[in-house]
């Protein structure tokens, strides 16, 4: 479908325009956010409600949350609970706004804390500890719901450093996880990373499983690097 030829996005009045469920929330996404910085939808502008938004586009209401979470995660807009979405800004801010956390917060934390926790995973997993991880990247392999795929994806996480048997490491991974979540949300819509990310947890699953600290360290940080340049993309177009 050409969504230029839709009338303006979130504004009240206008007639629905379907969009294929294949990447409904991409579309919804990148339909909104095309609409705001090319300046059809003005800053200080309310969206239209998830109900009005949904019939518009004639997707459900979930993918209409899961895109308006990255509108607000780039900057472009705020979501006031009770009022309403309203568009803040006509382009993207210089760093993600992940709730209690930024994406540099946690680009430049999560090295010093899921590496390290990888490595003692590879070292001092159980067999318990491997099922959940394996079931894990199983599920997320095969997943098709994006809400679904990230919170697995905070959880395959959080599971490492659980696996690591360090209370520290286990507990500031899951004081971020839903940060986690939102940013991996935002990549997924923005840059498209699921793919590249299953195979990447793969690769730090397999060293875990061989009980390599080294390379199960490695892999790690090499998805963390992975997910910080797709980071530096959204941030500096």
């Amino acid at each position: 479908m050409n969504l230029s030829d839709s009338r303006t996005a979130g504004q009240q009045g206008t007639a629905p325009s379907p969009l294929a469920r294949l990447s409904a929330a991409e579309a919804v996404f990148n339909a909104i956010r095309g609409d705001i910085e090319g300046g059809k939808v003005a800053v200080g502008t309310k969206l239209n409600s998830e109900a009005g938004l949904a019939q518009q586009y004639g997707v459900s209401r979930s993918v209409i949350r899961e895109a308006l979470r990255s509108c607000n995660a780039l900057g472009l807009t705020v979501t006031r609970t009770g009022r309403g979405t309203f568009v803040v800004s006509d382009h993207v801010a210089n760093d993600l706004v992940l709730g209690q956390f930024s994406a540099r917060d946690l680009t430049e934390a999560r090295p010093h804390i899921e590496v390290p926790a990888a490595g003692l995973a590879a070292e001092r997993r159980t067999a318990e500890d491997l099922d959940i991880l394996r079931s894990m990247v199983a599920s997320m392999t095969v997943e098709t719901d994006p809400e679904a795929w990230v919170v697995l994806d905070s959880g395959f996480h959080a599971a490492i450093a659980r696996a690591s048997g360090n209370k520290v490491f286990e507990s500031v991974v899951a004081d971020i996880r839903d940060a986690l979540t939102h940013q991996s949300e935002t990549l997924n819509l923005v840059t498209d990373r699921q793919h590249a990310s299953d195979v990447e947890h793969q690769r730090i699953l397999d060293a875990i499983e061989a009980g390599s600290a080294a390379d199960a360290s490695a892999a790690m940080s090499e998805h963390l690097r992975a997910v910080g340049e797709a980071l530096d993309s959204i941030l500096n177009q």
